[in-house]
């Protein structure tokens, strides 16, 4: 068998033709914690149980994007195996992750969380340090795009006097995405004085040890994310794809069902009317709190 290491072998996966540059960059967003955690392991020597500690540990991603992550590493192994590097996929049959009722989720997708006037106030007090991460948390808020689909841009790609940009979303279907002026004043501010050159991304990092200038990984995001909120009893909880969701609620009533389906990406109009059931609830409760109060006394 090959002595091969793990980190040799996924850059032959991602070195075969054919794919499309968002697809190469998802690919490479995604199997990076998992390189920066066993790259240098022999790959003979990934064993299922090693595999299933690691899947285990995505326990911060939502079951959609876990079940993306087993894919995508269940290709990377099965690639080896018709390589000869492996003898068989060590999690083939795996079952994947079950969505967590605790944390919001379901099979349907019907609960929605999102984050309240009083939390976005609280979060942006909380990143403006950071100013990184404060453009990041705008244009995640303002944009409504994915955070994948943020950290896969280059500063070429970005439209800074239209204050929009072009993603290629799930099913490979391009759309434009558009950001609010408070936003562009933040994100600009991060790219003249504290974007790193040397490096097409948008969202730069430099290496400690090595001092190069990389892309912006989703491990390094979030971890500041955890640090950041871990202490604020208000942001308990608070994921950061939750400002996708955030985006989605303030904009429901204030356009079109479909126009709102097409600045998310969503394939299916039964996604996007998820957030029409949940500022619907919303403005039920509100109606019920203003009655009582009038009905009160």
């Amino acid at each position: 068998m090959s002595e091969l290491v793990l980190a040799t072998v996924a850059t032959e996966f991602l070195s075969r033709p054919g794919y499309a540059t968002s697809t190469l960059k998802s690919y490479e967003l995604t199997l990076l914690p998992l390189l920066e955690q066993q790259g240098h392991l022999p790959i003979e020597l990934l064993s299922r149980g090693v595999l299933e500690d690691y899947l285990n540990s995505l326990e911060h991603l939502s079951y959609t994007t876990h079940r993306r992550h087993q894919s995508i590493l269940q290709s990377l192994l099965n690639f080896a195996v018709e390589r000869g590097y492996l003898r068989s996929n060590p999690i083939a049959h795996l079952r994947q992750r079950r969505p967590d009722a605790q944390q919001g989720e379901s099979l349907t997708d019907e609960l929605v969380r999102y984050l309240s006037p009083q939390q976005l106030e609280r979060l942006y007090q909380l990143v403006r340090p950071d100013v990184r991460l404060h453009a990041l948390v705008a244009l995640l808020h303002r944009s409504g795009a994915r955070i994948s689909e943020i950290l896969s841009l280059d500063l070429e790609v970005i439209d800074l006097k239209g204050r929009k940009y072009q993603v290629l979303g799930k099913g490979n279907k391009k759309r434009w995405c558009f950001y609010s002026q408070d936003a562009e004043q933040i994100l600009e501010k991060y790219i003249h004085h504290y974007r790193h050159s040397g490096n097409g991304a948008l969202f730069t990092a430099r290496q400690p040890m090595t001092r190069t200038i990389s892309r912006l990984s989703y491990t390094t995001v979030y971890k500041a994310w955890k640090k950041m909120t871990r202490d604020e009893p208000l942001l308990k909880g608070v994921r950061i794809h939750d400002l996708r969701h955030t985006f989605a609620t303030e904009r429901v009533g204030l356009m079109g069902i479909e126009e709102l389906r097409a600045l998310l990406g969503h394939q299916h109009i039964q996604t996007t009317l998820r957030y029409q059931k949940v500022t619907s609830a919303r403005a039920e409760e509100v109606a019920m709190q203003a009655l009582k109060k009038l009905t009160s006394g």
